[in-house]
């Protein structure tokens, strides 16, 4: 009878049983055929109560990594959740803008059709370098010059946008350039620019240890790209960068 009953479970259960939920998601990633790169959001891939699976599977890689590392995290107070903290911190903290849908944004039209420079920033960006995993922590400054069809957003929703945005593994160049695409397509200004200055750990923390050296890129769209006086403009009124 027991034998019986083993055999029917065993034919009840699921063929994806026991498979890591990891590999579901690529798999849905493949059939899509969506790229997954260290900055690409996944969120549309992941179903609920998948998340927290995910973070279970990357606590158990973790504490591999450790074992590899010959830490004893048995009898050493210091790392015996390190696994668990780590794995918290990259799903749930310093990665959530790949596991997460973007921030609601409320945009409204451009009733008393503004027309003016507008600078948001500094903002603070909080992002990891995606060759090292090494902190990547500065500054974003945005310039948009709106037309009277621009949907206008709020101050904060600038940040959220960046917090999603950086919340991955990152190159500095790419990032600008991903955010510049989205509040390009949520705004639809005739101008927007983009200046970010950041520190690398992976530069200052590990290789040449260089600890004042930082990075400054700038992304350029619309009339910021054709009018010269306009980009000296918003240049010119980034505190500290003249």
């Amino acid at each position: 009878m027991l034998r019986e009953l083993a055999a029917a479970d065993m034919n009840t259960a699921s063929p994806d049983e026991g498979t890591p939920v990891s590999v579901k998601i690529r798999e849905r990633l493949a059939a899509a055929r969506k790229r997954y790169n260290a900055n690409d959001n996944i969120a549309e891939f992941i179903e609920p109560g998948e998340l927290e699976k995910l973070l279970d599977e990357v606590e158990s890689k973790m504490q591999g990594v450790l074992d590899s590392l010959v830490i004893d995290t048995a009898k050493d107070h210091n790392t015996r959740t390190t696994a668990r903290r780590v794995a918290k911190m990259y799903v749930n903290e310093v990665f959530k803008g790949r596991y997460t849908q973007a921030p609601a944004i409320t945009e409204f039209p451009n009733a008393e059709h503004l027309n003016e420079l507008m600078i948001v920033g500094p903002i603070t960006v909080r992002s990891a370098c995606s060759h090292h995993f090494c902190p990547v922590i500065g500054k974003i400054w945005i310039g948009v010059l709106p037309n009277e069809h621009t949907n206008v957003i709020g101050l904060s929703k600038y940040a959220r946008l960046v917090d999603w945005v950086m919340g991955r593994p990152q190159i500095q160049e790419e990032a600008v350039v991903q955010l510049a695409d989205l509040i390009m397509e949520k705004t639809q200004p005739d101008g927007l620019a983009i200046v970010m200055e950041a520190s690398h750990f992976c530069m200052s923390w590990r290789g040449v240890r260089e600890m004042d050296s930082k990075m400054l890129n700038s992304v350029m769209r619309g009339v910021f790209l054709k009018d010269p006086t306009l980009r000296r403009e918003f240049l010119s009124l980034i505190p500290g960068r003249n």
